[in-house]
C-alpha cells in the first residue's frame, strides 16, 4: 500500500464543519470595514523577495528565519508573502492608487516558517486594513474604534487595547542610543537574540518573551520620555479620543511591534484566552514605508488581524456551526425520482437564499429520512409516487414536534420563506 499524504506540517485544512464560524467572522468583517468606507483589494500570495528585505527590515525573525524562499526558473528571488502590508503598499504604487487617499481592507493566506503551536502556524489567515494619504490622529483612532465595533458585531468580549507611540525617526535615534548605552551595561543578561540585535535593531529587544531579559526591560528607559512636542499631541488625541468613545486601554511603552517600518502609534489587541499567542489583532502608523518602496512620500496606517485565533476566540464562546441546510428532499419512486429535481430547481428560483439539499444515490425511505435528519436541515420534503400525482409535498419537522403536513408549491414556500437564514 502507497504511503499516504498528509497536509505539511503547520498548515491545516479547513473542514466542512467549521467552515461556517469563519464565514460568520469574515461575513462580519467585510460589513464592518465596508460600513466605514473600506474598499477590498486582492494581492499575490507570492511577490519578489526584495520586497519584504525592503519593507519589513533584514534584520528581523521573519526575514532571517520565517520566509518561504525560492528561486523561481529565471533564478528570481521569489517569496510567499508573510504579511500584507508590503504587498499592498506594492500595489497602491504600482496601480497609481495614491494620487488620493485610500482605505483599503485584505484577507488571504501569509506564509511563516515558524515551530506550529496554538494559534501559529506556517500558512495562516488574516484580515488587514491599509489606509494612505491620511495624517491625522483621527485616522488612527478610526481603527482602534472600529476594531471595537468588530468585536462587539461578533460577541467577543474580554480583549485588552495597548497603545504606545515610537515617535519620530529623530526621536527614536536619540532613544536608540539610550537603551543601547542601557543595555550594554547589562549584556550578559540579555538572552542569545536580544545580543544579536543589540546594535542592528534595539527596540526589538523590548519585545523579547525572555523571561531574564524581560526583568532588564522592565527598568529599560521609556522611549515615551524622548516625544517631542507633535508626536505627544498625536498620541494625547488618540487617547481622549478612545476615552470619549468608552473604549478601555492601556498605555505600554515597551510595545513596539516586530516589523521595523512602524512609527508614532503602535497598537495591539489582546486577549488572555489563548495562552501565549494572546495577540488577536495589531498594527499601527508607517509613513516612510511607501516612499522607502519607491513611491512618493505618503503617511500610513494599518492593521491585521489572525483569523485562527478569532475562529477559536468564537469557537470557545459557544459559536455554533449551523449545518447550512434548510431543506432535505427524500423523493421516493421512479416519477416522484424524475420531478424531484424540477421541484427544487423551481424552489430555488421563488427562494434564492433557500439551502436545499437533494437526495442523490437512491436508497429506501428508512435510509434516505436518516440521511435528512444527519444533514441537520429543518425540514424534511417528501415526494412519492402519489405526492407527485397529486402535486403535493410531504413536509416533516426534524427539529420539532409538529405534525407532518402536505403542502402545495404556494404554501410550501411561503412555509419554507420563514426558514431562518
Amino acid at each position: 500500500m502507497s504511503k499516504k499524504i498528509q497536509a505539511i506540517r503547520g498548515m491545516h485544512d479547513i473542514l466542512p464543519d467549521r467552515i461556517p464560524t469563519w464565514h460568520r467572522l469574515e461575513d462580519t468583517a467585510r460589513r464592518v470595514l465596508e460600513g466605514y468606507g473600506y474598499s477590498e483589494i486582492r494581492t499575490p500570495v507570492v511577490e519578489v523577495t526584495d520586497l519584504f528585505k525592503r519593507s519589513i527590515g533584514e534584520v528581523t525573525d521573519i526575514v532571517e528565519k520565517e520566509m518561504y524562499t525560492f528561486p523561481d526558473r529565471n533564478d528570481d528571488s521569489l517569496s510567499l508573502r508573510p504579511e500584507g502590508t508590503a504587498s499592498c503598499v506594492r500595489a497602491a504604487i504600482e496601480h497609481g492608487l495614491l494620487m488620493q487617499p485610500q482605505r483599503l481592507w485584505y484577507r488571504g493566506p501569509m506564509f511563516r516558517y515558524e515551530r506550529p503551536q496554538r494559534g501559529r502556524y506556517r500558512q495562516f489567515h488574516q484580515i488587514g486594513v491599509e489606509v494612505f494619504g491620511l495624517e491625522g490622529p483621527d485616522i488612527d483612532l478610526e481603527l482602534m474604534l472600529m476594531t471595537a465595533r468588530l468585536w462587539r458585531a461578533l460577541g467577543l468580549e474580554g480583549f485588552r487595547l495597548e497603545i504606545n507611540s515610537l515617535g519620530d525617526a529623530e526621536e527614536r535615534a536619540a532613544y536608540r542610543a539610550e537603551l543601547i548605552a542601557y543595555l550594554e551595561a547589562r549584556i550578559d543578561q540579555l538572552d542569545e537574540d536580544s545580543r544579536k540585535r543589540l546594535h542592528s535593531n534595539p527596540l526589538r529587544v523590548l519585545d523579547s518573551k525572555h523571561p531574564q531579559t524581560r526583568e532588564v526591560v522592565a527598568d529599560a528607559p521609556s522611549l515615551l520620555d524622548h516625544l517631542g512636542e507633535t508626536s505627544r499631541a498625536h498620541l494625547d488625541h488618540i487617547r481622549a479620543g478612545l476615552e470619549r468613545a468608552g473604549v478601555d486601554y492601556q498605555l505600554n511603552p515597551r510595545l513596539v511591534r516586530g516589523l521595523d517600518y512602524y512609527n508614532r502609534t503602535v497598537f495591539e489587541w489582546i486577549t488572555d484566552e489563548l495562552g501565549a499567542q494572546g495577540t488577536v489583532c495589531a498594527g499601527g502608523r508607517y509613513d516612510g514605508l511607501v516612499a522607502q518602496l519607491g513611491g512618493r512620500p505618503t503617511t500610513a496606517v494599518g492593521f491585521a488581524m489572525g483569523i485562527e485565533r478569532l475562529v477559536e476566540l468564537l469557537e470557545l464562546g459557544g459559536a455554533q456551526n449551523d449545518p447550512g441546510i434548510d431543506a432535505y428532499l427524500v423523493a421516493l419512486g421512479e416519477r416522484a425520482q424524475q420531478e424531484a429535481p424540477v421541484l427544487a430547481e423551481r424552489l430555488r428560483d421563488a427562494l434564492p437564499e433557500l439551502r436545499l439539499l437533494v437526495h442523490a444515490g437512491g436508497g429506501s425511505f428508512k435510509s434516505q429520512f436518516k440521511r435528512a435528519d444527519k444533514s441537520g436541515a429543518r425540514y424534511a420534503l417528501i415526494l412519492g409516487e402519489d405526492e407527485a400525482e397529486r402535486g403535493v409535498v410531504g413536509v416533516k419537522a426534524l427539529r420539532e414536534q409538529v405534525e407532518q403536513r402536505e403542502l402545495d408549491f404556494t404554501a410550501l414556500t411561503e412555509l419554507l420563506a420563514g426558514t431562518p437564514a
